[in-house]
């Protein structure tokens, strides 16, 4: 892409109204716009990155064995009411009449939604276990929205939900998420920690915060220092297998969010040198709830012996939307966002240092059309924008590398990289660099 075509509206300035470094640099990066409080348009930049995040959450969510589907934003009010939660749910919801003066509301999570899918398709055991899982947006009215996409009002949402006959079998299923979100967020370049959570409003008996650590999170976390370098399941882990020692080793040391810290535990179980506390973004929530939803909603399938079985179900959130915030909270400096390969929304910037110099175009051009050719995503700077500007626009957008191409390098045939990461520059032969970049961007696609 043509950075003189793009739409990139960048700001110099950090707006006012941005508290914390992921809203200032989402906004001045030009990835997003608020629309209304806590409601933000995704801008071209910023909709490439949440599409790969989307498409990171898509594959591991399809290798843990779950079904994709598409459900609606707006739902029933008859269905929450069949489950006990419409009034329960309190001014969060966002609550709407229709013409025909039927309750409906926007969804801000859609178990009533799933399990009336199920109870109306499915009629044996023989058709279990299942997970359903859609990528959709959610609405939940804050009464403070804030941190912008971080704790917006509007936001995309990936939420699965699993069906078993047995106890046995949905805690099963439990573990198959669990470990695919470990893959999820080790591949977008973070480090995660499953924590035990409190399972809040959707109930159940068993949860799990995954958190990353950032400087700038949002609460205390308290953990061993393992959790932190803790081993990544591998790409050929066999989800039908038996998970459980994966589950023992990410939970078998302490990990606590501060709402489910106890000290004494801790400095009871933890020695001192191995005592990690920290600040803490959560990126995703799994939930055991057992016959919460099917009970009320009369989800059930006739069992091996002909009587019929209640199912048993979970339910497993990822925030899509807020991932972007919280990479940027993990993975930022003085200059702009630093973005990890798999998610950049663009992974090569190659920039023209004198745009309308015969020779320097002809050069830049060149290495453009190879980039390409090689299947990089590149946004080639060919604006007349004085060369202080250009590098700095790069920095804050924060692309993993740049290719940098001037007169001085074209007439003694060389191209200056830049890895955004690190900060490290050098001047190399044209192809050189091109193989550089290309050899580098490649290996860091996928991380785990």
């Amino acid at each position: 892409m043509r950075l003189s075509r793009y739409f990139l509206p960048v700001l110099r300035d950090t707006p006012k109204e941005a508290e914390i470094v992921s809203h200032q640099l989402m906004l001045r990066s030009g990835m997003v716009k608020q629309s209304a409080a806590g409601i933000y348009s995704w801008l071209p930049l910023g909709l490439r990155v949440l599409t790969k995040i989307a498409e990171i959450v898509r594959q591991e969510q399809n290798r843990a064995g779950a079904i994709e589907i598409l459900m609606p934003t707006m739902q029933s009010a008859d269905l929450w009411r069949e489950s006990g939660r419409y009034e329960a749910y309190g001014k969060e919801m966002l609550r709407i009449v229709d013409r025909q003066e039927r309750d409906l509301l926007f969804g801000p999570t859609a178990e009533e939604v799933v399990t009336a899918i199920f109870r109306d398709s499915v009629r044996s055991y023989r058709d279990l276990p299942k997970n359903l899982y859609n990528i959709q947006w959610k609405f939940r009215d804050e009464i403070r929205p804030r941190f912008g996409v971080m704790r917006g009002r509007e936001f995309l949402m990936k939420d699965a939900y699993s069906f078993d006959l047995t106890a046995d079998g949905a805690r099963k299923a439990y573990q198959r998420m669990f470990v695919a979100y470990l893959r999820t967020f080790a591949r977008m370049g973070l480090k995660s920690i499953p924590m035990k959570a409190d399972t809040g409003p959707i109930g159940g008996d068993l949860s799990h915060e995954f958190i990353i650590l950032a400087e700038t999170g949002e609460s205390q976390v308290f953990c061993h220092k393992d959790l932190i370098e803790g081993a990544i399941p591998a790409a050929d882990t066999d989800f039908d297998g038996d998970l459980s020692p994966i589950i023992e080793a990410w939970t078998s040391k302490y990990a606590a969010t501060e709402d489910m810290h106890d000290a004494a535990t801790f400095e009871a179980n933890v020695p001192a040198d191995s005592r990690v506390s920290a600040r803490g973004i959560e990126v995703g929530h799994i939930f055991y709830f057992g016959t919460k939803y099917s009970e009320p909603m009369g989800a059930r399938v006739q069992g091996p012996d002909g009587q019929m079985i209640t199912v048993q179900m979970g339910s497993y959130g990822v925030g899509v939307s807020r991932l972007a915030g919280a990479i940027i909270e993990a993975s930022h400096d003085a200059g702009g966002i630093i973005w990890p390969v798999p998610v950049a929304p663009f992974e090569v910037g190659l920039i023209n240092l004198k745009a309308g110099d015969a020779d320097t175009d002809r050069a830049a051009t060149d290495l453009y059309v190879k980039l390409q050719a090689a299947g990089i995503d590149v946004l080639y700077d060919d604006t007349d924008e004085r060369a202080g500007g250009k590098f700095a626009t790069m920095d804050l957008i924060g692309l993993p590398y740049q290719l940098i191409v001037g007169p001085k390098g074209v007439k003694s045939g060389e191209a200056e990289v830049k890895a955004r990461r690190t900060g490290a520059r050098a001047s190399m032969p044209m192809d050189a660099a091109l193989a550089h970049v290309i050899d580098s961007v490649v290996s860091q696609r996928v991380l785990v």
